[in-house]
């Protein structure tokens, strides 16, 4: 049975297999285009903070050829090696992102497929970690599950752990840590039905 503990080891343990397979078609792209425009352009190079950023393909690729700068951060080793691999010029740092504390700023925080892995308290917990880290409106994106409740899924062939809040419950966590929501979709059938969440922070 997959618990929220035990996400990092499977991923530590599959990763390298499921970042062969992945889907590299980035049906994402235009998500990640509302989150750069949404993010701040006065501040010289915009800068990403990338929560559970896997082996940075395709999406930190992306963001990278975009001319922003990307620092992935993963908890699990294989993973981190794989974006280091892929991106040696790119910032990498394996931590925990529950733990998180940089004690730095950024144009966008993004959590993509990895928020979700999460126990529903943690993810509470989470959005005093995004303010921590969030510039002056900065973007927030993170996906989730379209309703409350917990669900196991697979990752080559591995159980995997998932949870969601309510749609009122992220609003309420949003809005309570200084986000307010720019866009929201639930289930988008032209992002491989991702349940998608963009905000700005604003401060509380």
């Amino acid at each position: 049975m997959s618990t929220p503990e035990s996400i990092l080891a499977t991923y530590d343990r599959v990763g390298p297999a499921w970042a062969t397979s992945r889907d590299r078609r980035l049906t994402e792209r235009r998500w990640l285009d509302r989150m750069i425009a949404v993010a701040p352009h006065d501040r010289g190079k915009r800068r990403v903070l990338d929560l559970g950023c896997g082996s940075g393909r395709p999406i930190a690729e992306y963001l990278i050829d975009r001319g922003i700068a990307v620092t992935g951060v993963d908890g699990a080793e294989s993973m981190i090696a794989l974006f280091q691999s892929n991106l040696p010029n790119a910032r990498s740092i394996r931590a925990d992102m529950r733990s998180l504390d940089l004690g730095e700023k950024f144009d966008a925080i993004l959590a993509w497929d990895s928020f979700f892995h999460l126990s529903p308290a943690d993810q509470r917990a989470m959005f005093a970690v995004f303010a921590a880290h969030a510039a002056d409106n900065a973007a927030l994106m993170f996906t989730s599950g379209p309703d409350e409740g917990v669900s196991i899924g697979s990752v080559e062939g591995t159980p995997i752990y998932h949870a969601s809040l309510s749609e009122a419950g992220y609003r309420h966590e949003l809005e309570a840590a200084g986000f307010t929501v720019v866009a929201h979709k639930a289930e988008d059938p032209d992002c491989g039905d991702r349940t998608v969440w963009l905000a700005r922070f604003t401060g509380v």
